[in-house]
């Protein structure tokens, strides 16, 4: 039998998941495996995890379709890797993680593998999905099972949206940009008297409101940001060129010269809208 580094299939590009499968038990092998692969845990995987599926939201955001198979292809090695591992702790396989998101996607689609009608809204098919997610859960609370590993703005509208689900939630979006008006004065009120830690508290209100703002008027908040953040790093590189242009860069300028420059580039947008 070959070492495990040597097994043919690592080999053979056509070999599939098989093949992957493969080179993560090569890597994980006691004796013949990588120090880095074989010193990982659940816990030291999981940072990675989460990175590797921002890489993938990163490079559809850009629309770089050819980097996406690589960046998907990254995200996948992260759950052979856990799969590895709960393998040589005798919990599970891979197999029973496609199994068990096979038997899940059948289950919630009862009006494709079922006998319930495709006649529904997508907003009929979502509603019909946290339904079931609800089934599933049994009598657990409302907010159970919101992962705390989610970016913080993402897990605040899942959040919400649980707690709409049961009539807890504003009814119209006015009365939710109220809110943000006085979470943001309280907050302008209170930054000269409070601790930082009450200071916190107070701007976290604040995002949290946001959020629920965001969910209201059906904006997914994580790429509103990213989006802005994108607009910023490009507004920014405008002022770097423009100043670049004069042998200067921006430590070497002042406040007025690099705003300047960014209400350039701020009415140029606006003018290509």
């Amino acid at each position: 039998m070959p070492a495990a580094g040597h097994d043919p299939i690592i080999f053979d590009p056509e070999a599939g998941i098989a093949r992957l499968l493969a080179i993560m038990a090569a890597l994980r092998d006691p004796e013949s495996g990588c120090p880095w692969d074989l010193e990982q845990s659940f816990a030291t995987i999981a940072p990675y995890t989460i990175e590797e599926a921002h890489e993938v939201a990163d490079a559809i955001a850009r629309e770089a379709w050819d980097e996406l198979p690589g960046e998907l292809g990254d995200l996948l090695l992260q759950v052979v890797f856990h799969a590895r591992m709960a393998e040589e702790d005798g919990r599970f396989d891979f197999a029973a993680v496609v199994r068990a998101i096979s038997d899940k996607m059948v289950a919630r689609h009862p009006h494709v593998f079922g006998s319930e009608s495709r006649d529904k809204t997508p907003e009929q098919q979502t509603a019909d999905w946290e339904a079931l997610k609800a089934r599933e859960r049994g009598r657990a609370g409302v907010l159970d099972g919101v992962a705390l590993g989610l970016p913080a703005l993402t897990r605040a509208v899942k959040l919400q949206a649980r707690a709409a689900r049961v009539g807890f939630d504003w009814p119209e979006v006015a009365q939710v940009v109220d809110k943000v008006a006085e979470e943001a004065r309280e907050l302008v009120e209170a930054r000269d008297t409070l601790t930082p830690e009450a200071l916190a508290e107070e701007y976290g209100d604040l995002m949290f409101v946001m959020a629920n703002l965001a969910r209201h008027l059906k904006i997914d908040p994580e790429a509103a940001l990213r989006a802005a953040n994108a607009k910023f790093t490009r507004r920014f590189a405008h002022i770097e060129a423009r100043l670049a242009e004069q042998g200067k860069r921006p430590e070497d300028s002042t406040l007025e010269e690099m705003d300047g420059y960014w209400n350039e580039i701020r009415a140029a947008d606006r003018a290509a809208k």
